[in-house]
């Protein structure tokens, strides 16, 4: 970690021996007592973190909580009304930290443009790195490339290759749009973020709370500790079943990539899956997915 993404308990710095940026008054009305707010790149609270952080404090009090969901429920609305037309997607989950010289970008890129040359529309966290190159490779072959961002500390604005971009304060409410909308997912090298994705939708899988969506996991050099970890631990103490390993397809080849997931589609929802797409209704407000809104 170098000196200027370095993060202290009270929120993130921006250089060493640099003051912190100064907290609004506002602020303090809304801290806890003893604990500073994060801020983000320019100062400011982060919305999404203090939401996510107040949810998750405990008990408040009922209208306070009553409020909470109503926000809530208006951030699920928001991502329905955003999302509800964009067709099949494939969500591709990666480290934010690639540049794109990167061989990990590169291949991120090839991926979305094989994806989007079958019909699939891109989803992705809408921001940097691998995040960008799905994008990217989407727009590169004329596909759909929409990205769903979560408000952090450090502001993440999005990449310039989406259709459409949403915004959520809630990291639960974004995990919810990324599965529920997606067909198939490409996991490539990333952190806990990453990490968290990935076995969430396993663990969703595993249980049968969503239909057994294709997992391609890209990067074997980078995935095999994970994966031998699978098998010579979880798998050989019998907390997974040798089957369970069936979830995921590892592989460094993009065209691979793209055919196992076009044939696990085509299975699961039949040979008609690319023309399954919901039409919007203009009196309604609503809008396709080659109408660009930034909802936030």
């Amino acid at each position: 970690m170098n000196d200027r993404t370095q993060q202290h308990e009270g929120g993130p710095s921006t250089e060493r021996g640099a003051p912190p940026p100064a907290i609004p008054e506002s602020v303090g009305a809304i801290a806890p007592a003893g604990d500073q707010p994060h801020l983000n790149g320019t100062g400011e609270v982060s919305r999404g973190l203090d939401a996510d952080r107040r949810f998750l404090e405990g008990p408040r009090g009922r209208l306070e909580e009553l409020g909470r969901i109503v926000r809530i429920s208006m951030e699920f609305l928001r991502g329905l009304r955003s999302l509800h037309f964009v067709g099949p997607c494939v969500t591709v989950f990666g480290s934010a930290r690639f540049p794109e010289t990167h061989p990990y970008y590169m291949l991120a890129r090839e991926v979305g443009r094989g994806l989007a040359r079958a019909g699939f529309t891109i989803m992705t966290g809408g921001g940097p790195g691998i995040m960008e190159a799905a994008n990217r490779g989407a727009k590169d072959v004329g596909g759909a490339s929409i990205g769903c961002n979560i408000e952090l500390p450090m502001e993440q604005t999005p990449n310039p290759y989406l259709d459409r971009f949403v915004d959520f304060r809630y990291f639960f409410v974004r995990k919810v749009m990324l599965v529920k909308y997606s067909v198939a997912f490409v996991t490539m090298p990333g952190g806990f973020g990453t990490l968290d994705e990935i076995f969430e939708t396993l663990t969703l899988m595993q249980t049968g709370k969503i239909q057994s969506f294709p997992i391609v996991v890209m990067g074997r050099a980078y995935w095999e500790p994970m994966t031998e970890f699978f098998t010579r631990r979880l798998v050989e103490e019998r907390t997974i079943d040798s089957n369970d390993l069936r979830l995921l397809h590892v592989t460094d080849d993009p065209e691979e990539a793209v055919d196992y997931i076009r044939r696990a589609v085509t299975r699961g929802f039949g040979p008609d899956w690319a023309q399954r797409r919901l039409r919007p209704i203009r009196l309604l407000g609503e809008q396709g997915v080659g109408e660009r809104a930034e909802v936030g």
